[in-house]
């Protein structure tokens, strides 16, 4: 499940913005790619991105991670339904 275009989303507001930030951030946005995997009342968005580009999605400490968490979990407040985010290393 992609976030384009997809209704099937339990927090399509929260996954349309989570995939906007990651794509302006790495340097091949096509490669993106944000998964929702639905836990009782709770979702969490799984989010693969091309080689060599998870660094710099999570940055220096782990700050560019937190803050995008941060700006989501805002957006997921529209969605009224709780998430959580992980950055998945293939």
């Amino acid at each position: 499940m992609s976030a384009e275009g997809s209704n099937e989303y339990m927090a399509p507001t929260a996954a349309a913005v989570l995939t906007h930030v990651v794509k302006s951030i790495v340097d091949d946005p096509e490669a993106v790619e944000v998964l929702e995997t639905p836990l009782g009342d709770r979702a969490r968005l799984d989010v693969r991105v091309g080689p060599g580009e998870l660094g710099r999605v999570i940055g220096r400490r782990g700050r560019t991670a937190a803050s995008i968490r941060t700006v989501t979990r805002a957006a997921a407040v529209r969605d009224d339904v709780d998430i959580d985010i992980e950055f998945i290393d293939d």
